[in-house]
């Protein structure tokens, strides 16, 4: 059963057990009230026939008998004719012991009953009639019979409204869940990237942001396994390539080879061993396979060999290096020679792109703030020509270059960065990138302090 029907037909119980409900209490309310008024409207008279034939039961020895001979006069009442009264006997056929003045079918039909009790035990019943007692019950059964008729048309009016109201409502409360359901037939059939509308802020709106975004993620993922297929098969080509046209050269010469020409096929050996080493590196990392040699490691002595590694090339460039370090930075929990390489990528990337004369400042401090507290951050800022700001997200990816013109020479492979995220990630820490296109580039780390 869909869920659709199911919320329609527990709203539609609920309704119709709710007007049963209210109906049966109503109608015992109005029972309730007419009989009130009309028992305590004759209780005098009523009570003092009560008292005169309980008097004649008891004198006569418990009996009833002679009882049709009793001169029956009620204080107050100075005509008996216009009062009628019954009293029965007390078993299965409700045999007439006394009467008085009245039609006896009309008496028993529209007076007032009281039973009469002796030491506990009923002796007989007592019927009491006049005019506005008359008058009394038949309005009494007359609302009883309007009310029960009205009640009943307008419960029936009500169900019928209230269960179309609960079709139209489990239709539209299910109704963002039919468009997830489609849409998740549509991703089922290979349609990356569907979405489905948000017309709701509850809980369906939730559902439908977050199957939204996964359909989003895996349109990014398909798109960068191809990305990944290509960029890898272009990597491999162009080393492959070099190699393959310097070997058809020497073959063809036909003579000995000086070392010297081999150099170029060296370069490109060793690049190709280096494009094979990260992707494995970071499939290890990405897999959360790669093996960490975590120790109390002290960030910014760490940063000041990594400073000395690029200090050579800073120097060619007259680029000036500093490391700017809070007091007191605590020792945190790391494998030095991953964090290294994370560092290194980083500060080979803000010299390569830093202009002669610039600047690259490296800053170590303790995080503060409610994202922050607990975690150690550093930064590495240059002053380069910085990036564009919907180039940043896409920074991390595999084989992503700002500029695609540049030569892998100048710009390497595009997985320096790729690697140092999921070396990052694998310490439960981040890494983020903020740039302002002509003022330079910071990169910051954040790593949590055991």
């Amino acid at each position: 059963m869909s869920v659709r029907r199911k919320l329609f037909f527990t709203i539609a119980s609920f309704i119709v057990g709710m007007g049963i409900v209210y109906g049966l209490m109503t109608q015992f309310v109005i029972a309730g009230i007419l009989k009130g008024v009309l028992d305590d409207d004759r209780s005098p008279q009523i009570n003092a026939l009560s008292q005169m034939f309980l008097d004649y039961y008891v004198q006569h020895g418990e009996s009833w008998s002679g009882v049709e001979q009793l001169d029956v006069k009620l204080p107050g009442v100075e005509q008996m004719e216009d009062v009628g009264y019954a009293l029965l006997a007390k078993d299965t056929e409700g045999t007439l012991i006394k009467t008085g003045y009245v039609d006896v079918e009309q008496m028993l039909g529209l007076g007032i009953r009281k039973k009469l009790r002796w030491e506990g035990n009923t002796i007989a019943i007592l019927v009491y009639y006049d005019a506005e007692v008359a008058k009394s019950a038949k309005l009494h059964y007359g609302i009883r019979g309007s009310g029960i008729f009205v009640l009943l048309v307008g419960m029936i009016l009500f169900v019928i409204l209230s269960l179309w109201v609960a079709f139209l409502l489990s239709k539209r409360l299910t109704a963002p869940l039919r468009a997830l359901i489609t849409g998740i037939d549509r991703l089922g059939q290979g349609e990356l990237g569907v979405q489905v509308p948000v017309v709701t802020k509850d809980e369906y709106a939730t559902v439908a942001n977050a199957f939204n975004l996964m359909s989003t993620q895996l349109a990014q993922a398909e798109k960068v396994r191809k990305n990944l297929t290509a960029d890898v098969a272009h990597e491999l080509r162009t080393p492959l390539t070099i190699i393959r046209g310097k070997l058809d050269q020497l073959q063809q010469e036909g003579r000995l080879i000086e070392p010297e020409r081999l150099l170029s096929l060296q370069d490109e050996c060793i690049r190709l061993t280096k494009l094979v080493d990260d992707l494995h590196q970071l499939s290890l990392a990405e897999a959360k396979k790669l093996h960490l040699e975590k120790k109390w490691t002290s960030i910014p002595d760490l940063l000041e060999r990594c400073i000395e590694r690029v200090k050579l090339d800073a120097e060619h460039k007259f680029i000036r290096v500093t490391l700017l370090s809070a007091p007191n930075i605590p020792l945190v929990e790391v494998d030095p020679n991953r964090m290294m390489q994370v560092f290194l990528n980083l500060l080979v990337n803000a010299v390569r792109y830093t202009p002669v004369g610039g600047k690259v400042q490296v800053r170590v401090e303790t995080g503060a703030g409610e994202t922050d507290t607990g975690k150690l951050l550093i930064q590495v800022s240059d002053t380069g020509e910085g990036i564009d700001a919907d180039q940043l997200p896409l920074l991390f990816n595999r084989f992503y270059r700002t500029d695609e013109a540049r030569t892998r020479n100048k710009g390497g492979m595009g997985l320096g960065l790729a690697i140092s995220q999921e070396l990052v990630r694998l310490h439960e820490g981040s890494i983020e990138a903020s740039s302002v296109r002509g003022k330079g580039t910071t990169f910051t780390v954040k790593l949590p302090i055991s």
